[in-house]
């Protein structure tokens, strides 16, 4: 594949003007793409996905980043991308099947070459968003062919997919489908655990598997879902405790719900507090000053833990897990990604924020969660 930039350059010299707003540290890139695909691997490793074709990457916290062209994917959309490390990363762009744009890239040279490494001409085929357990088993959910939803699943750290059987698939209700617009309606976590959130019907749905994608359960949730509107973004911080987000597309500023909660493994949801400001909420991470961690029993969280909700509207911040938000930044960000203290979020016409304190209302507490 063809890289853009034949060297890394200093943040001006990509086009990058750092500035702080609030919080923020903000990138200005490339206005002509748009971004929607983050994953921060660690305070100073980030890969980001764009429009056009267009990767990101940096290494050292953000003083300098690298561009890349795709070679053959100037109409491509990246809304997905998973990094291993500084050398892997995995791509998914969404887009019509038919069309070409239902694709999977892979690059094992620090984004110098990427490799094709799923693609399908099928007709209704629509790439949501990809995720990964480890550096061997990941998954790849897509809109519902047929009245089920599309699974893919890798064991060799995406060089190879391979399709669901149709009969295995979690099946669907009329018009329910995933947003492929900040790439965490799809999440995997823990030892197998898996979890899509949904839209398009009359309430958004929540699917989970505990065996890596093979089979699947739903939970209808509180909250309301239409054609443009459901679930958008998932997040756990530990076997049991987790978190969606969402709301309405065409609507951005609407004041309906838009907090899901659960606490015993998404098997049931409630509605949580509504964020400041209200509106979409398109993709929620966690911010850790101690960098706390769930091994699979036990979560440790600390004093300086706080949820972090982007989207079009502003940002939001919530230091008691949900209860409670309020507001972060006003920038307009799809996707965001931590890595213990350090995030990452991205949005439309090149903008790149970065974070490394969500200070908020002294409202956090010590806590240690057990799971059974």
């Amino acid at each position: 594949m063809k890289k853009l930039l034949n060297t890394v350059f200093w943040c001006l010299a990509l086009g990058f003007s750092p500035n702080v707003r609030g919080q923020w540290r903000i990138f200005q890139t490339n206005k002509m793409v748009d971004m929607r695909a983050v994953h921060t691997i660690s305070p100073t490793l980030c890969w980001i996905g764009g429009s056009q074709g267009n990767i990101f990457q940096t290494s050292n916290g953000g003083a300098k980043w690298s561009s890349f062209k795709v070679a053959g994917a100037d109409s491509l959309d990246f809304r997905d991308i998973h990094g291993f490390s500084k050398q892997v990363a995995v791509a998914m762009s969404a887009g019509l099947a038919e069309q070409g744009k239902a694709r999977i890239y892979r690059t094992e040279d620090g984004g110098e070459t990427w490799n094709v490494v799923y693609q399908s001409s099928q007709k209704g085929v629509f790439l949501d968003g990809i995720d990964f357990w480890d550096k061997s088993r990941g998954i790849c959910i897509g809109d519902p062919l047929d009245g089920r939803l599309f699974v893919l699943t890798t064991e060799d750290g995406g060089r190879t997919w391979q399709e669901l059987a149709n009969e295995k698939r979690p099946e669907t209700e009329s018009g329910e489908a995933c947003f492929a617009a900040s790439g965490t309606s799809i999440l995997a976590t823990g030892k197998g655990n898996a979890y899509v959130g949904t839209g398009g019907s009359k309430m958004a749905r929540v699917f989970r598997s505990d065996d890596y994608g093979h089979t699947w359960n739903v939970t209808a949730t509180p909250l309301p879902a239409g054609p443009t509107s459901g679930i958008f973004g998932l997040h756990f911080w530990s076997k049991k405790h987790g978190i969606a987000v969402g709301g309405d597309y065409k609507n951005t500023t609407d004041s309906s719900q838009n907090v899901l909660l659960t606490q015993d493994g998404g098997i049931t949801w409630k509605l949580g507090a509504m964020t400041k400001p209200v509106g979409l909420k398109e993709s929620v991470a966690l911010y850790s000053k101690n960098h706390a961690t769930w091994n699979g029993d036990t979560q440790i969280r600390s004093d300086d833990v706080s949820l972090v909700a982007v989207g079009p509207n502003g940002s939001s911040s919530s230091a008691d897990y949900g209860d409670s938000w309020q507001r972060l930044g006003k920038e307009s960000f799809h996707a965001i990604s931590f890595a213990g203290n350090v995030g990452y979020a991205v949005g439309a016409k090149g903008l790149i924020g970065k974070i490394e304190k969500v200070s908020g209302k002294k409202k956090r507490r010590k806590l240690v969660l057990k799971e059974d």
